[in-house]
């Protein structure tokens, strides 16, 4: 544009009257980009007054000053007027009703199961064991040859075990922690005073008794002078812990290649005998197969399912309840799903 004093009083009219337009920050944004910024028509005045002569520049100087301060000033005073009004529109559009109930948030809980298998842990933890854990994919050998289990066993069979391709490479996903009993012997020296919960496999179809992935604890011990005293003693302590003070066990004869002698463990619970897992005194063979002097220590080991642990103390009658997930079974046991 020409410098004239009739250009520049035009620029900041219809710079502050861009001012007075803008409705809301956004827009008084771009206003002050096109109106104020370097490229607006009063910076480009300013720009060319390098080109005037002394008198005129002085002249012109003050005038573009002057209008420029009051098109500052008008932006200034728009600007603030705009912020208040999004303050006041934001405690209205944000206002919280404190009055509203509160809104309630569900909260995990852990599984009865892993509530027992808690239970137990504590409970041996207390007697000096400690907890053993394992891989749930093991090999073959650990899994049945170095607890003396022939390889004729059924339990070998694809019918009973889920044996993972390819088949020469020997693993199983494993259908006991006993496993578990093995890599300790092998890696630890006696005494030995340890549980083993975790989940195992099974080639079982679910029903209200069965599940193909169930959880067992099995527990050992490798150490001078161990016998079937201890051993009856140790599961009279725990089924009581479990089950209530009043409850008797009983020792039936069993035979179980990894333990001899062997016995089934059952447990007198409201009314009836129920029959609760397998234990013995540990074989020898595989006392050997794990490098400990037999001749010079002597153990025991006990397993258990913890699914039916569960079911027999508080009445579940169906393994579905157990492993289908319904929160409402949880909520049950008061497991701090709320």
């Amino acid at each position: 544009m020409s410098l004239t004093s009739q250009s520049v009083t035009a620029a900041a009219e219809e710079a502050i009257s861009a001012i007075s337009s803008a409705a809301d920050l956004d827009q008084l944004k771009q206003v002050r980009i096109d109106f104020i910024g370097d490229k607006s028509k009063l910076a480009k005045a300013n720009q060319s007054l390098g080109t005037l002569s002394p008198e005129q520049r002085a002249e012109f100087g003050k005038l573009i000053g002057m209008e420029r301060a009051k098109v500052n000033q008008a932006f200034e005073a728009r600007k603030i007027a705009l912020e208040a009004d999004r303050d006041a529109r934001v405690l209205i559009e944000e206002r919280v009703d404190v009055t509203l109930p509160g809104r309630r948030s569900l909260k995990g809980g852990l599984h009865p199961l892993t509530l027992l298998t808690n239970e137990i842990s504590d409970l041996f933890l207390g007697l000096g064991y400690r907890i053993a854990e394992g891989p749930e994919l093991e090999s073959e050998w650990l899994s049945f040859d170095a607890l003396n289990i022939p390889a004729d066993h059924p339990a070998r069979t694809m019918q009973d075990t889920f044996f993972v391709e390819p088949l020469d490479a020997k693993l199983v996903l494993r259908p006991h922690t006993s496993p578990v009993q093995i890599r300790t012997m092998l890696n630890e020296k006696p005494p030995i005073y340890i549980i083993c919960p975790g989940r195992t496999y099974r080639a079982d179809e679910l029903d209200a008794t069965h599940t193909p992935v169930f959880g067992q604890v099995e527990g050992l011990v490798v150490d001078r002078g161990i016998t079937m005293a201890d051993l009856k003693g140790t599961l009279d302590f725990f089924a009581r812990s479990i089950f209530g003070s009043d409850v008797k066990t009983r020792l039936r004869p069993s035979f179980f290649p990894f333990t001899e002698p062997s016995a089934e463990v059952d447990f007198f619970f409201r009314g009836r005998w129920i029959e609760w897992g397998g234990c013995g005194m540990v074989n020898p063979k595989v006392l050997q197969a794990c490098g400990i002097d037999s001749d010079e220590f002597t153990g025991f080991a006990f397993g258990m399912g913890l699914e039916r642990t569960l079911m027999v103390r508080h009445g579940i009658a169906d393994m579905h309840d157990i492993v289908e997930g319904d929160i409402r079974f949880s909520q049950s046991f008061g497991s701090g799903v709320r």
